[in-house]
């Protein structure tokens, strides 16, 4: 997107809008790509973020940060039970966060707050906001196809959809076509009641916002997004992909092997298998094997993020076979973290396997790169289920991760007709992806939507005090 000119900074010149990420890695994200945007368009960001999982302020002089401590137990919650984490984070933050914004607008006379922009997941800040009388905007960073989805929950419990049985994971949730009762964004957790209290204060915490913003486009899910106007009742800004509106984002909270691209220069064009499962999923040790053999048998070219943590009981690579890697020939290239923008823009990707978080699915999106779907929790599901039969721009492994049906599904997408007519429907989305955030584009305009909506919160705001 363009920078606005000088003469439209000055006239916003004094607002500053406060920013609070969820302090996981593909939330983090899109909101200092938000921060960035909204930067771009004449405000002055300061970032409010825990101490956990706290982003190196040095890459963004330009921003203003504080942290809090959340007071989080020391024991590998967030590893274990991510509903568990983020409930916690909703009933321990409340004190310190609202401690720490009272001070923020207390000091910042001679720069006011427009209003707070926090995660949607983060639902406790609606109640801070509207006791310290400050506008809530809300980023919601998945799909508007999977929040359709959270919205539907109570009806989704009421018809005995979930909690999910294993008898009827293949049967089609009839009120959500195409979605299977397997496709359903839920997570396994010891406390269910836990999942439903999350998303419900998701959902309705964000119907009581001033609006919420969306990293996504509108040629891409215009179904879903009027479906949620009607639903939610406030406004809604698609203003995404927002990683295509600047060079690439220095968030990453783990280190990259820029390695990978060098290799990559190598590879023949189109050729390789680019596999990454996020900064969150895990695998046992038979699984990781049978996508090893299954990415070796395919006799393609393929890099391969594997995470420290990625395999439940191991360190890094020690399962792997002696001397498997040296058989293939410089045919396999292992990382434990990729820059994952820069090498699915690169010439020799040809596909990406991957777990279709949304930063992710969108990110393999914008670069033409068809996917293999292998999506592990919540709104993964919902996002694989929506590229293969929806969007068609990718084949889900629905056999699960056996190294035959890993082989032939990655020879369908690389070598096969199947895979050719994929590939012309994901390049047809890259272009609208580019469309809408071009002059005229829909992104644009609902940017520009969203700036005078900010200009109105602020004009109520200041009335009021």
């Amino acid at each position: 997107m363009e920078r606005q000119s000088s003469k439209e900074m000055e006239q916003r010149k004094g607002r500053r809008l406060v920013l609070f990420p969820l302090p996981l890695q593909g939330h983090i994200n899109p909101m200092l790509h938000l921060a960035n945007i909204l930067h771009s368009r004449g405000y002055s960001i300061t970032i409010i973020h825990t101490n956990f999982n706290s982003p190196d302020p040095s890459n963004y002089p330009h921003f203003t940060f504080h942290f809090f401590s959340e007071n989080l137990p020391e024991d590998g919650t967030c590893a274990t039970d991510l509903i568990a984490f983020l409930s916690l984070l909703n009933t321990r933050c409340g004190p310190p966060f609202r401690h720490c914004l009272a001070n923020l607008l207390s000091e910042t006379s001679e720069e006011p707050v427009a209003c707070l922009i926090s995660d949607a997941i983060l639902y406790f800040t609606q109640e801070v906001a509207n006791e310290l009388k400050l506008p809530r905007l809300v980023l919601r960073t998945g799909a508007a196809s999977s929040f359709c989805v959270f919205t539907a929950f109570p009806l989704l419990k009421e018809r005995g959809y979930i909690p999910i049985q294993d008898s009827r994971l293949e049967e089609p949730v009839v009120e959500l076509p195409p979605l299977r009762v397997k496709d359903l964004p839920v997570i396994d957790t010891p406390d269910p009641v836990d999942l439903y209290r999350v998303v419900a204060g998701m959902v309705n915490q964000g119907k009581a916002s001033s609006g919420l913003i969306w990293n996504t486009f509108e040629e891409l899910e215009q179904s879903a997004l009027e479906t949620l106007d009607r639903q939610l009742g406030v406004p809604l800004f698609p203003i995404g992909p927002f990683h295509k509106c600047f060079p690439v984002s220095k968030s990453s909270l783990s280190p990259q092997d820029e390695s990978c691209i060098s290799w990559l220069d190598k590879q023949e064009r189109k050729s390789v298998i680019y596999v990454s499962f996020g900064s969150l999923a895990a695998v046992n040790e038979t699984e990781f094997l049978e996508i090893a053999w299954g990415l070796a048998n395919s006799k393609q070219p393929f890099l391969w993020v594997v995470r420290p943590g990625l395999i439940r009981g191991s360190e890094w690579l020690e399962p792997l076979p002696n001397g498997f890697l040296e058989t293939l020939g410089g045919r396999g290239h292992v990382v434990k973290w990729a820059p994952q923008q820069q090498v699915l823009a690169h010439s020799a990707v040809g596909a990406f396997w991957t777990h279709n978080g949304w930063n992710s699915t969108l990110e393999s999106m914008c670069e033409g790169i068809p996917m293999i779907c292998m999506p592990c929790f919540t709104d993964q599901r919902v996002n694989a289920r929506y590229v293969s039969e929806i969007w068609r721009v990718g084949v889900q492994l629905e056999k699960g991760m056996e190294r035959g049906e890993i082989e032939r599904t990655i020879k369908r997408l690389m070598v096969e007709k199947d895979g050719e007519e994929i590939r012309e429907r994901v390049l047809h989305l890259k272009e609208k992806a580019a469309l809408c955030l071009s002059q005229g584009g829909s992104s644009r305009h609902s940017l520009d939507r969203l700036v005078h909506h900010i200009s109105s919160l602020e004009s109520f705001t200041f009335q009021s005090q």
